[in-house]
Formats: structure tokens, sequence, C-alpha cells
């Protein structure tokens, strides 16, 4: 199992910045991708950014050139910089992982969600 822990998100006024940070614990070497999705009030949870342990990288198009996903890995944690926020960014950001479990599954598991409000 992984288990995951976030931080960051807040309050921020259009075209500004938040950094996210997702540290995982528990089996990491059994990572595969991580990543976060968000989801806004009255809307699906949708893939925001995902990265694999071999540096691959997948944006949701909204957000291509506007936010990095990146990885520390020797603390085993990954960020999200999200510049030029608009108010359309606004939704709970959830850390989400998968992982290879010993009978060689793929399982997922995810963060406890933290929110990020875009507004003046």
């Amino acid at each position: 199992q992984v288990q995951l822990v976030e931080s960051g998100g807040g309050l921020v006024q259009p075209g500004g910045s938040l950094r996210l940070s997702c540290t995982a614990s528990g089996s990491i070497r059994s990572i595969n991708t991580m990543g976060w999705y968000r989801q806004a009030p009255g809307k699906q949870r949708e893939l925001v950014a995902t990265i694999t342990t071999g540096g691959g990288t997948n944006y949701k198009d909204s957000v291509k050139g506007r936010f990095t996903i990146s990885s520390d890995n020797a603390k085993n944690t990954k960020y999200l910089q999200m510049n030029s926020l608009e108010p359309e960014d606004t939704a709970v950001y959830y850390c989400y992982v998968r992982f290879w479990t010993g009978f060689g599954f793929l399982e997922g598991n995810w963060g406890q969600g933290t929110q990020v409000t875009v507004s003046s």
C-alpha cells in the first residue's frame, strides 16, 4: 500500500500562483504513476496532471503551459506548480497514486484533498 499526504492550496487572485505537494509513504518502490485530479462543485473529478516513475508527464489541455508537475525523489514528493491561475481552476485538488500490488495488479489511492480557490 501507498499512503499520501497533501499540502498547499488556498485562496489566490486570478493570475496568481500556488504550489501543491504530495508526499508518499509505504511501498514507494511499487509506485507506477502519481498526479493530481480536481473536482469542482457539481462537476465530475477530472485529471489535471500525472507523472510516471520514468518521468513521462500528461496534462489536461486547459492547464498546459500553466501547470507543471515535478518530482523530488529523495523526499518521495511530487509537486504541482500552478501559475496564471484562473477562476475556472477553483476546485478541490486530490493527489492520486497508482501502484503495483504484490499480486501483479495495479491499484490506486487518493490523498485527502486540498481546496484551491481563485477569486478576486
